[in-house]
């Protein structure tokens, strides 16, 4: 028995092995084959009933068979669960460039768009129809046989390359460690910084503190440690990974693949007549155009570049004053940042940690969610998981009804992607006598506990796990019943990082703070001079950070829109234009950001990276009406899940958000809570 082609209600993590993926996989791609030739050879007329919702029914089945091998690959990599993984993934670009190709299938769709069922089928079914239209002349539909067969190969191309991409990272991160004896260069660490390097050393049998470049154990360094030749080391290890430069120069170079993955993009792109990969990308988003785009961002830039000098320059004389006798580099910048955090605020993301273990987060995060939406989340026990630090747990109605589920996995650990994510298990699925609930996977890489005392949170390391669930709360609340359009699916890119960015607004205010806080001795709630220093250090830097964001953005979006293949891939050239226009932090000659910007080389984000600020300001607007009305207000809760969270992909995101506000967004609130206007 083949445990991935089971298909319970969760897959069966304690039992698949990496010789169960290749089986499965193309059992499950014949199956999609033979369901689509066999409703096809039914012939016309063709209707939702006998053609579309047998495909989403076979397409579902697929995804329950990859998304856990998918899973698996970013939470539990190994040799052999990766050559298993990368047989897999031309086959499934394989199948979804033929799908978007078979002239079948599309004039199946297409007659059923221009049937007089059309105009009968309920709102969620006409938008899945559309973007299955979108998408087949975004998958060469309207090609010529051999520009189809150069498509499908350029998919396939990518989806290895961008995989190879995801690997180097990952194996440059964990490739590099560095073990010390001498506690004196460790001063200015804090005790829990020295505790988690203690326990890797004692994990690995060796004496003194061992310390990674998984950021649990980078980041201390870079703000915390007095001695600069240590951040300068950890720094560059971190900022030249996967590249051409630093300890491991070469070793698990990304240029290769960087520059081949922009020529094929531009190459695809310019196949089905599109001027870029950018204008490309953008056709599936809520922004008409790269040239919005980037007038979205230079407004944003022009709002906050003078603020962002300020910021440096108010830095570089305090570090000045404070005995700093060199010109302020990178990997000071962090340093001297918690050292004025600390004089002006008298905070530090350090001090905080004592207030928020991991188990009164949690609790208080389902707590928020409750009182917002009226739901229940209880913990599961006895689910299969990958690792014993998983845990499962049920979201159900006040009624009683089983709205979504996920998995939990909160810490850092070798063999683990960095960064924090929500992904699908499974989505929502109600058709004829077959129904699923959502199911997503909930992904962090936090400090794990030392010893028997519990994970001690930053506040940033809250906001993050409160962003990451908003993200599930999106796809799991979902009511719409078609898998294509249901929770996160079918959702235009910059436009699903709403119910995310939103929910990081409750990290901010007292109420909320009362229940997700709680001192690991004491069990008292974040005091009230705390909380108003927490609140005064909110836009600490706010508009370094905006520029930073920016930098990323407008290096994304114009190596996208400007790639010319005589030219080449002219990364750092372009990177180096962006930071001249926006950063205002120095950046070394060493430094190598983009071999490991994983967003647009290994994710989804290619040309999409602006999704964050182009989302964050329809987030800031979004909680101006809790503002208003109170932030556990039942009824703006009510309007924000029944119009943003239950909808889905099953209607344009600007169309769904007037229904929520009573009016389209506007910039003045991210503006605001930035501290970049009053």
């Amino acid at each position: 028995m083949n445990p991935l082609l089971e298909l319970t209600e969760l897959p069966a993590f304690d039992r698949i092995r990496p010789e169960h993926v290749e089986p499965a996989v193309d059992q499950a791609l014949a199956d999609v084959r033979t369901e689509i030739e066999n409703l096809l050879q039914a012939g016309p007329p063709w209707n939702w009933d006998n053609t579309l919702a047998p495909l989403e029914l076979a397409l579902n089945r697929l995804h329950r068979v990859w998304s856990p091998v998918s899973h698996l690959n970013a939470v539990m990599n190994s040799d052999a669960l990766r050559a298993a993984y990368n047989a897999c993934l031309p086959k499934l670009s394989a199948l979804e460039t033929e799908l978007g190709q078979h002239k079948g299938l599309y004039r199946a769709v297409n007659a059923i768009a221009n049937s007089n069922e059309f105009d009968a089928l309920d709102p969620a079914r006409q938008q899945s129809i559309r973007h299955r239209l979108r998408d087949f002349r975004l998958m060469g539909i309207a090609l010529g046989e051999d520009e189809q067969a150069r498509f499908k190969e350029i998919q396939q191309r990518l989806s290895e390359l961008q995989a190879r991409f995801q690997e180097n990272l990952l194996d440059a991160t964990h490739g590099w460690k560095k073990i010390i004896t001498d506690e004196s260069l460790l001063s200015g660490l804090p005790e829990s910084a020295l505790e988690l390097a203690r326990q890797h050393a004692e994990n690995e049998n060796t004496q003194g503190w061992l310390f990674t470049l998984d950021f649990p154990s980078y980041f201390p360094v870079v703000a915390y440690a007095d001695n600069r030749a240590l951040r300068e080391e950890l720094y560059t290890a971190y900022m030249t990974r996967a590249s051409d430069t630093g300890p491991h120069a070469g070793q698990w170079d990304n240029t290769a693949l960087m520059d081949e993955i922009l020529m094929l993009r531009d190459e695809s792109a310019r196949l089905l007549g599109f001027a870029s990969y950018a204008e490309y990308s953008l056709a599936t988003k809520m922004a008409d155009s790269p040239t919005q785009v980037l007038q979205f961002l230079n407004e944003l830039a022009e709002h906050s570049h003078a603020s962002a000098h300020n910021e440096m320059n108010i830095l570089r004389e305090f570090a000045r004053e404070q005995g700093a006798d060199y010109t302020l580099q990178a990997w000071d910048v962090p340093y001297w940042s918690e050292k004025l955090r600390r004089q002006q605020h008298d905070l530090s993301q350090e001090m905080l940690k004592p207030w928020f273990p991991h188990t009164r987060v949690i609790k208080g995060l389902f707590d928020v969610v409750e009182q917002l939406y009226g739901l229940r989340i209880t913990e599961r026990d006895g689910v299969p998981v990958w690792h014993t630090d998983v845990r499962f747990f049920d979201i159900h109605d006040t009624d009683g009804t089983l709205r979504g589920s996920f998995y939990l996995d909160l810490y850092a650990r070798a063999n683990k992607r960095g960064g924090a994510w929500m992904d699908d298990c499974a989505s929502r699925l109600m058709i004829g006598n077959q129904q699923q609930t959502p199911v997503a996977y909930l992904t962090c890489n936090f400090s794990p506990p030392v010893g028997d005392r519990p994970a001690l949170l930053t506040h940033d390391e809250v906001t993050t796990l409160f962003h990451e669930f908003g993200h599930g709360l999106h796809h799991m609340l979902t009511r719409v019943d078609y898998p294509s359009v249901s929770g996160i699916n079918g959702v235009a890119w910059d436009a699903v990082e709403l119910p995310s960015q939103f929910m990081e607004n409750w990290c901010w205010e007292r109420e909320p703070v009362n229940l997700i806080s709680s001192h690991v001795e004491t069990g008292e709630p974040l005091p009230d001079d705390l909380f108003e220093r927490l609140r005064g250090a909110r836009n600490f830097q706010s508009a370094m950070q905006m520029v930073r964001q920016l930098e990323f953005a407008l290096f994304d979006m114009r190596i996208h829109d400007e790639y010319q293949s005589d030219k080449g891939a002219r990364i750092y050239e372009m990177l180096d234009q962006v930071r001249t226009q926006v950063a205002v932090v120095p950046v070394p000659e060493f430094n190598r950001f983009a071999h490991g910007f994983s967003h647009i080389f290994g994710g989804g984000y290619a040309a999409g990276y602006y999704s964050y600020k182009w989302a964050e300001v329809l987030s800031a607007d979004a909680y101006s009406l809790f503002e208003e009305t109170g932030v556990f207000n039942r009824e703006s809760g009510r309007r924000f899940l029944e119009n943003i969270l239950e909808q889905g992909g099953s209607a344009n995101p600007m169309q769904l958000y007037r229904q929520f506000r009573g009016r389209e967004p506007d910039i003045r609130a991210l503006l605001r809570h930035s501290g970049l206007e009053q």
